[in-house]
């Protein structure tokens, strides 16, 4: 299901320190550990293998996330943002290596093979215990799915969808998203758990899901044959869903990566990577009323 929770703001002026923090720079006795300011170099203390940065994620790799399951290909969004990130960091694309990493372990306690773990790893308090987590470099919008042959499939507006028996999880950011984006015509049923809502829809209780987009995903690409993905729209109210690189408890790299992805946010990369790679290349129109 989906992966994230806090974001944390990163100003104007931080990112411009983020530019000069990561500049890559020469080792001396009088630089970064003297001054207090993070070591964001290639040779940093704080890496786990001086010389590369080790970055983590799970097998199989799923689009559009990845690619081929080829995270080192630079393809898919996940790809594409950790890449961007050692690009900021000053590490060429062949500094970069990968390690496998199941979901499931990567946010339990303990030492860790890898700097940063990307793989739609949602922040939660509890799971910071035990980790750290960037600042988000994704935030989930909510999305519409029904299955090819629905009346509602072909729905170009939220205004479309207003007669639609819709089903959401209990307890989720959806539900109140369906009421004040969508406005139905009735109430929304609600479900105990995702699968539930899946067995509704196959069984034509529901018309459509509505969820974040992540999750969408993953309905579409491993739970039904014949699913269609409406679209996706925003919603302000409620705890958003972002997901944060994650790193090992008290990373001497996490200032590092706060930083690249600030500049990246500021600079319009992070943007253009997720236009290009989950909303274009996924072919997910945005709803409108």
């Amino acid at each position: 299901m989906s992966r994230t929770r806090i974001a944390l703001a990163v100003s104007a002026a931080a990112v411009v320190l983020a530019a000069a923090a990561c500049a890559p720079q020469p080792e001396s006795d009088t630089g970064a550990a003297a001054s207090g300011s993070p070591d964001c170099t290639a040779t940093s203390p704080g890496l786990h293998k001086r010389g590369q940065l080790t970055v983590a994620t799970d097998s199989p790799a799923y689009a559009p996330w990845f690619e081929d399951n080829t995270p080192s290909n630079g393809k898919g969004f996940e790809s594409a943002v950790a890449y961007a990130v050692a690009g900021k960091l000053g590490f060429a694309q062949d500094q970069v290596k990968w390690v496998v990493e199941p979901f499931a372990h990567s946010y339990a306690p303990g030492a860790k093979n890898f700097d940063f773990d990307i793989n739609q790893i949602s922040v939660t308090p509890q799971r910071a215990q035990a980790v750290d987590f960037s600042a988000s470099y994704y935030t989930a919008d909510q999305a519409v799915l029904t299955l090819d042959d629905s009346g509602f499939a072909k729905a170009t507006s939220l205004g479309a969808l207003k007669d639609a028996r819709i089903g959401v999880q209990v307890a989720t950011t959806s539900y109140q998203a369906v009421l004040d984006q969508l406005k139905p015509s009735r109430q929304p049923s609600v479900f105990n758990t995702t699968n539930d809502e899946v067995n509704a829809l196959k069984n034509g209780q529901i018309d459509a899901i509505v969820t974040d987009l992540p999750t969408v995903f993953y309905l579409a690409g491993s739970e039904l044959d014949n699913a269609k993905i409406v679209g996706q729209f925003g919603y302000a109210g409620g705890t958003p869903e972002e997901f944060g690189l994650l790193l090992p408890k008290d990373s001497k790299f996490t200032t590092c990566v706060n930083q690249a992805l600030g500049a990246l946010r500021s600079d319009g990369t992070l943007a253009k990577l997720t236009s290009q790679w989950l909303s274009a290349s996924a072919n997910v129109p945005e709803l409108k009323p």
